[in-house]
């Protein structure tokens, strides 16, 4: 995907299409790969992997185009679905200013690629009203430019502040995850579940993974107003969270470690049953939810929407020869009003509404999960005697309040059990919960791009804390 950089927009081309971005108001437009001829002066910045969108930074500063300046390859899904992590994006603000060095992979087409453009050429028009403009300033002597110049260098050093924040985000984290050909935002069993298959892949994914919805919805918009596919190719869903994909093979010598590292041992081949395929994909998928995420300690709770704070959905699947098997586990925020005031390190919960306050929102989260994955199994970690009590006896209360027989609730003192990195103390509350776990269902999908629900319902474990 290439980037011009014109008078008056940048312009993404990718083969025969184009997507012409405003400098002037940040409007979106469609046109064909031709109509790069009638922009004013286009010079080729380089390429790009693809579109996050728009952002505005802070109300005093432009709004910036986020593009996908290098991915890296996690790995394949089954299907052979390429999925990719962000390793870098670039940041173009849309308005006349220059962009920075975006330091982007120069285009083999235009092989005199520059990474900083040339100064554009002006119109005649342009030079007309620079002139007399130059001619006001100068004769108007008042004009504080020193103020001017005080506030501009403020703003730049905002900007340049802000815009480090954002590349922290992308490039630190590792946790911005996009595949052109698979849904990362669904599960095995709700793409098995949908007849999408006909929709571009950002009209088949789930509303709550959508990370980027908001910052290409000018986009998205775009083909709705106008009736057309066009703009699918512009549209790339992306889910902050997790993903890793490892290749395994099973190996079926029965030697055990100790004889292979024996030296009187002869080393023995290692032999498969090639009629069961011994080579399968493990993947870990994780996907942040976009409603109340926030940072640790400022964002808890439960909002008046029924979403939670900092919401994950976790899958694992295993995919052996034409078979895919998915497990999901979700965790959240305790679905109550309660918040963490301060800096301090863990600070004091407190509660903020009443129980008759808070129950049509705690039902509202819980009826959307009993939607989405039927039985849930609640596992509740918080520490039952310290400051964080006051947070699990209102979970309790609710979940009472709430009686549902499809909910079953689990408390678990993590904190006391596993004090001192001792987490293979988990194994209490496994075994403890043994039949329930016994109990869980999981998808079963026959093929490597179609998903067949297994009989019966998914149930799926909530870790709250």
């Amino acid at each position: 995907m290439e980037l011009f950089q014109a008078k008056d927009e940048y312009i993404l081309q990718s083969g025969d299409r184009a997507l012409w971005c405003s400098r002037k108001d940040g409007s979106v437009t469609l046109k064909a790969a031709t109509d790069l001829l009638l922009a004013w002066n286009p010079v080729c910045l380089g390429l790009v992997e693809g579109i996050v969108g728009k952002i505005q930074l802070h109300t005093d500063l432009p709004l910036g185009l986020v593009l996908i300046r290098q991915k890296a390859l996690v790995g394949h899904l089954p299907g052979n679905h390429k999925v990719y992590k962000i390793t870098k994006i670039a940041v173009i603000p849309l308005s006349d200013e220059e962009p920075l060095e975006l330091e982007l992979e120069l285009c083999k087409k235009h092989h005199f690629g520059i990474d900083k453009p040339e100064k554009l050429v002006q119109s005649p028009e342009d030079s007309k009203f620079l002139i007399k403009t130059f001619s006001q300033i100068k004769s108007n002597v008042a004009v504080p430019i020193k103020k001017k110049v005080k506030e501009n260098k403020e703003k730049e050093r905002l900007e340049r502040r802000l815009l480090e924040e954002l590349y922290k985000i992308f490039m630190d984290s590792d946790s911005f995850y996009y595949s052109l050909t698979y849904d990362l935002t669904n599960s095995v069993q709700r793409q098995g579940d949908s007849d999408r298959s006909g929709l571009p892949l950002w009209k088949q994914v789930d509303d709550r993974f959508f990370w980027n919805k908001h910052m290409i919805q000018d986009v998205i918009d775009l083909q709705v107003e106008i009736q057309t596919r066009q703009a699918d190719l512009w549209v790339t869903p992306i889910i902050q969270g997790f993903v890793q994909v490892e290749e395994l093979v099973v190996n079926y010598n029965e030697t055990s470690d100790e004889e292979r590292s024996s030296p009187e041992s002869p080393p023995k081949e290692i032999t498969c049953v090639d009629d069961i395929h011994p080579r399968f994909t493990v993947a870990l998928i994780s996907r942040r939810s976009r409603h109340r995420a926030g940072m640790r300690y400022k964002r808890r709770g439960v909002d008046t929407d029924g979403h939670v704070a900092n919401y994950v959905e976790t899958e694992q699947l295993i995919h052996v020869h034409s078979h895919t098997l998915s497990f999901v586990q979700t965790r959240g925020s305790v679905p109550v009003f309660w918040s963490q005031a301060g800096y301090r390190y863990n600070p004091r919960p407190r509660i903020e509404k009443g129980e008759k306050e808070t129950m049509p929102f705690f039902a509202a989260h819980f009826e959307e999960q009993l939607r989405l994955y039927k039985k849930q199994v609640i596992i509740n970690l918080i520490d039952q005697s310290g400051r964080e009590k006051i947070i699990g006896d209102a979970f309790l209360k609710q979940v009472l309040l709430y009686n549902n027989p499809n909910l079953t609730y689990v408390s678990f003192d993590f904190h006391e059990h596993c004090r001192g990195m001792k987490f293979e103390n988990v194994q209490t509350l496994t075994d403890a919960i043994s039949d329930i776990i016994t109990d869980m269902k999981w998808a079963w999908s026959c093929g490597p791009t179609t998903a067949t629900p297994s009989a019966g319902s998914m149930q799926e474990p909530r870790h709250s804390r």
